[in-house]
């Protein structure tokens, strides 16, 4: 892309602006910038510490749903993947590291027995707890996370057997997992059955909790959340298959918001145990209750007269009795993004990927899906292939399933094109940081190609280019090292790192590098629509390094403000050229910083792509550290166009690049910001590891 383009006509728009809501960066402005690269080690967070012992692949993986909120000086769930990974085998080890005051990821290897029986283990903020495969149990005992612990992650375990022969039992509080005023809390793919008391108690104002893909049964109390006067709680429950159960399936008690989708509550014929009632809005509760699957359940769905509980979308087969809805709740989607199977899916769903896995990251999503194809890279000749091209031209044309290509860590220099009847690739390195594996080379737009046929041009300068729908990069570096002062006469010194031009692309832990042009985030044609979501990344560059016309949510990342090859500071950050109707560049809690010169950079100005005036370009950035280099009227025109024309805001950012609302530098106000987040933009689609 050039820095300027012909003067053309160009209507005055006015700017209808809107958003959701997310916290603001925690501590953004205590972060150092020591290189280009920046100081985040392994981990996929920018405000986080960089992990002592790498984690690995599956224990990068974050919550969804409310647990991903940031709220109470949290940011989102992630457990203990900035701190090292140990393996426990005995009690004694387990209960270390999981009261231990700094984070770890603890794999639990093999059986372990608790003793005395309904014992629960007190589990430390940042901890995460999975089980290694399968093999993962505890037995006579559970967890227990105590006032204002945090951040935790259960993962992939089986907790079960405290049951002492009482069906209610009122003399053993013997839970799987008890929370008493914690929050951010992630408990996922667990077994969890057979305890004397409830499989998990939800109680005392804990909150911003999401509990998904649990197979949950052969108990009486299965999940009880409440037992406080206070209506300030937050709860996801996703795709958990709860299997005779008698009640608390769950029972929902003064929860400011409770989410239930996509669950399966099933009580078979014939057996000892019968079902009570499923679902329960009690005290003044707000519900969402939809996508789920009640198969032969007495009394499928209660509620208080005080409580509000909207039904949307549920399946009930073989149920009796009681199946109650009325009142307003709330839109999930103003808290978090999500997207739910259908109802009819969900029984074949969970039963297959309900509960812990051998692999983690192998979740169905609207079907059992068989699990990822794997192609491994490596320079050495240790892998199946040599370079990264190779492994992406074995993928089959129209291919319906993931396939995820490790690459050794290395330098490869090389150009990648991942075609667009290639889709679901993902590229991964196995380093121990996302600077370990570099895929560059060093085009640039107006260097003539090998074979004569003329100069790259900007979009053909990208060492990757994607043109697939569903691929993903996660834990590497994507770099274009083009020379400009050894070319400085070369006409094009546009050079692209990456281009995108395809929907639904997420690039986690990355770090993608240039100087001009850097991050082109396209479609497949202007009529098409690209998605893009970059999060715990980094983008480096000076000249409109973030640019194009996808609509893109760039998240809890920092872009690196450079230098130019003379040494001078003046630059771009974005440059969108948006089509009219659609949305542009989100960039949200986030930090904008550099070494470069106080005041030296804009935050975007409005491309019209070969001075299409039908073009509405748009920038946001809201929630996000700006530093030092942001100058006091952030956008700038392009062109012969206006930014005053298009769509540039902010919304509630801080940091000395940071500034009041005035003509030059428009704010979004609450009721704009409603509905301009991550959540809008990205339009039904959650963005998943695969």
């Amino acid at each position: 892309m050039t820095e300027t383009r012909g003067r053309a006509r160009h209507r005055r728009r006015g700017r209808a602006l809107v958003l959701g809501v997310p916290a603001a960066l925690a501590a953004a402005g205590t972060l150092a910038y020591g290189t280009a690269f920046g100081v985040f080690g392994t981990d996929a967070r920018p405000e986080a510490k960089a992990a002592e012992t790498p984690a690995p692949a599956w224990a990068r993986a974050v919550a969804d749903g409310f647990a991903s909120v940031d709220a109470l000086g949290q940011n989102g769930t992630y457990g203990g993947r900035d701190g090292r990974t140990v393996t426990v085998r005995t009690l004694a080890e387990l209960e270390k590291y999981a009261a231990a005051p700094e984070p770890y990821v603890i794999v639990v290897a093999g059986t372990i027995t608790v003793n005395p029986t309904g014992k629960e283990i007190k589990v430390a903020s940042d901890k995460t707890v999975i089980g290694s495969g399968t093999s993962g149990h505890i037995v006579g005992g559970g967890f227990f996370l105590g006032p204002g612990v945090h951040n935790v992650i259960i993962r992939n375990l089986t907790i079960r057997d405290t049951y002492q022969g009482v069906w209610n039992d009122k003399e053993h509080d013997f839970d799987a997992v008890q929370m008493d005023g914690a929050h951010h809390v992630w408990i996922d793919h667990n077994d969890l059955r057979h305890m004397a008391d409830g499989l998990i108690d939800s109680r005392k104002d804990t909150t911003y909790v999401t509990v998904s893909w649990n197979r949950l049964g052969n108990n009486n109390k299965t999940f009880g959340i409440g037992w406080t006067d206070n209506v300030t709680a937050d709860l996801t429950i996703h795709h958990n298959w709860i299997r005779e159960t008698e009640q608390r399936n769950p029972s929902t008690d003064n929860v400011a918001h409770a989410h239930l989708y996509n669950n399966l509550l099933q009580d078979d014929a014939g057996t000892n145990i019968t079902s009570s009632y499923g679902n329960y809005a009690r005290g003044r509760t707000r519900m969402v209750l939809e996508n789920s699957y009640f198969q032969g359940v007495n009394n499928p769905v209660t509620k208080d007269g005080t409580a509000a509980l909207v039904q949307r979308g549920n399946i009930f087969s073989g149920t009796t009795g009681r199946n109650e809805s009325g009142g307003t709740a709330f839109d999930p989607r103003t808290f978090y993004p999500y997207t739910p199977d259908p109802a009819a899916a969900v029984p074949a769903l969970l039963r297959s990927g309900a509960g812990p896995r051998s692999t983690l990251g192998t979740t169905p999503t609207t079907a059992a899906a068989p699990a990822a194809t794997v192609l491994t890279v490596a320079k050495d000749g240790s892998g199946r292939f040599t370079s990264v091209q190779k492994a992406v031209d074995a993928v089959p044309a129209g291919n319906t399933s993931r396939v995820v290509i490790r690459v050794a860590p290395g330098v490869y220099r090389e150009t990648v094109k991942i075609p667009s009847n290639k889709p679901h690739v993902t590229i991964e390195g196995t380093g121990g940081s996302r600077k370990d594996t570099v895929i560059v080379e060093g085009h640039a737009s107006g260097m003539t190609r090998p074979d004569g046929s003329g100069t790259y041009g900007t979009g053909g300068s990208a060492t990757v280019a994607v043109e697939a729908d569903d691929f993903q990069a996660r834990n590497l570096t994507l770099s274009n090292d083009f020379d400009e002062a050894a070319n400085r006469n070369l006409n094009g010194h546009q050079a692209v790192a990456l281009r995108t031009a395809a929907d639904r692309i997420l690039l986690d832990s990355v770090i993608i590098s240039g100087d001009q042009d850097t991050l082109l985030l396209d479609t497949a044609a202007k009529d098409r629509t690209g998605r893009v979501y970059v999060t715990g990344s980094y983008v480096i560059g000076n000249v409109d390094f973030v640019f194009g016309r996808a609509t893109a949510v760039i998240d809890r990342s920092v872009l690196t403000l450079k230098k130019r090859w003379d040494g001078t500071s003046a630059g771009y950050v974005t440059a969108p050229s948006t089509p009219a109707g659609r949305k542009g560049f989100l960039i949200t809690r986030s930090t904008v910083n550099g070494d470069v010169t106080a005041g030296s950079f804009h935050l975007g100005r409005p491309w019209h792509a070969g001075g299409d005036a039908s073009l509405d370009p748009q920038t946001t950035v809201r929630d996000t550290y700006l530093g030092g280099a942001v100058r006091t009227t952030p956008w700038t025109d392009m062109g012969g166009f206006s930014w005053k024309a298009d769509r540039f805001a902010e919304y509630r950012n801080t940091g000395p690049g940071s500034g009041p609302a005035h003509p030059d530098r428009p704010h979004l106000t609450p009721a704009q910001a409603a509905a301009q987040d991550a959540a809008h933009w990205l339009d039904g689609w959650t963005p998943a590891a695969g």
